[in-house]
Formats: structure tokens, sequence, C-alpha cells
């Protein structure tokens, strides 16, 4: 069992998932991966799930459609990590596997969170925010004319 809350975890993992694999590769040093003997638990599998929504976003549930995910499992300074990530990309699915378990390490957790967690989150609120605002930016105003009166 996991010593840090759940919602905890989840914000970590999220921040892993959706960082792009080349950066998440740049920001965990590479002497912080080579210290620790990783056993994989679970090699990258790339695979297909079942994507479910709501009619109106709270109404009756139904399949929208799949999405390919890759999900890696590994035993790395006596913690388990585990990841699942869009898309087919095996590097990244190890990477935020060993990011999860060193995470859930006590003697890793603050620096990790440190140099780790608290750059990647603030580069995703970023890139949403530059994506929200080219959005904005093509937005279309419509109007109605009443006819007849």
């Amino acid at each position: 069992m996991t010593p840090y809350p759940i919602p905890q975890r989840q914000h970590w993992m999220r921040i892993l998932a959706l960082t792009p694999p080349e950066r998440l590769a740049e920001v965990l040093s590479p002497a912080l991966l080579a210290e620790h003997d990783a056993h994989w638990l679970r090699r990258p599998e790339t695979g297909l799930v079942m994507l479910r929504g709501r009619a109106g976003g709270t109404g009756a549930q139904f399949n929208l459609g799949e999405a390919s995910v890759t999900r890696a499992s590994v035993s790395l300074a006596g913690q388990i990590g585990h990841a699942w990530v869009r898309g087919s990309n095996a590097q990244h699915a190890e990477l935020a596997a060993i990011a999860d378990a060193l995470l859930q390490c006590p003697a890793h957790h603050a620096d990790l969170i440190a140099s780790v967690i608290t750059p990647l989150s603030a580069e995703l609120a970023e890139r949403r925010a530059t994506a929200s605002r080219a959005t904005a930016a093509s937005k279309v105003e419509f109007f109605t004319m009443v006819r007849g009166d």
C-alpha cells in the first residue's frame, strides 16, 4: 500500500502521462535511474481500451470509441510503479512507471516533486493555456435575427 494519498498519486501520474516522453527523459536524471536495479513486473504492452461517455455529460453511458494505450509495471527501490500512457510509446510507459516507483520512495519523494512534478505541472498548465488562447482566437459569435416582428 502506498503511503501517499490517492489524489496526490493521481496528480503525479496525470502529469507523467501527459508529459512528452522526450521531456520526461530529460527531467529524470540518468544518474537517478542508474542507481537502482529495476525489476520489470510487466514490460511495456500496447493495447486498446474502450472510452465511455455519457449523453449530455450526465445521461446514459455509451461506448465512445477505442484508444491505444501502453502500460508497464516495475519494482524499484522497494516500491511498485505502474503507468498507463496514451499511444504506443514503450519508453514513455517505462519512464512513467519508474518515476511512479521513485515518487513512492520516501528517500526520493520530496526531491522528485520539486525537481520533476512541479516544473512539469507548470509546463502542462502553460501548454493548456496556449491551446485555450488559440481556440478562443478562432471563436465565432453567432446571433439570431427574428423575422416578421
